[in-house]
């Protein structure tokens, strides 16, 4: 009876946990109007992809690209033909899209 008992208050302590946890606070982004992510480029497949070390201890960031992506330089100008080298500093505007990151715009960080 007590491990029973021990066992429901475990299980409800994880579902509040998790709960609580999964809960967005007033400094998470608005999915609707996007967010940002910095870092250096891992990889990059013009067109396609975007692999994004971030500047924090994670796991490398994808961003599939979006068939509009624009890509601005660090003045704010837009560049047509970007050139996108691996290890160059860019920032990251992408919105979360059916589980994927999806980036519709990169900018250009000077070193």
């Amino acid at each position: 009876m007590k491990k029973s008992i021990l066992a429901t208050v475990f299980a409800v302590g994880v579902v509040l946990s998790t709960i609580s946890y999964a809960q967005p606070t007033s400094s998470s982004p608005d999915p609707k109007a996007g967010a940002e992510s910095t870092g250096t480029i891992k990889e990059y497949t013009p067109g396609t992809i975007l692999i994004l070390n971030t500047l924090a201890p994670n796991e490398p960031t994808q961003f599939k690209l979006s068939k509009s992506v624009v890509y601005v330089d660090a003045d704010g100008k837009t560049l047509e033909a970007p050139g996108l080298t691996t290890n160059q500093k860019v920032r990251v505007h992408y919105m979360k899209t059916a589980g994927e990151n999806v980036a519709d715009k990169v900018i250009l960080i000077k070193d």
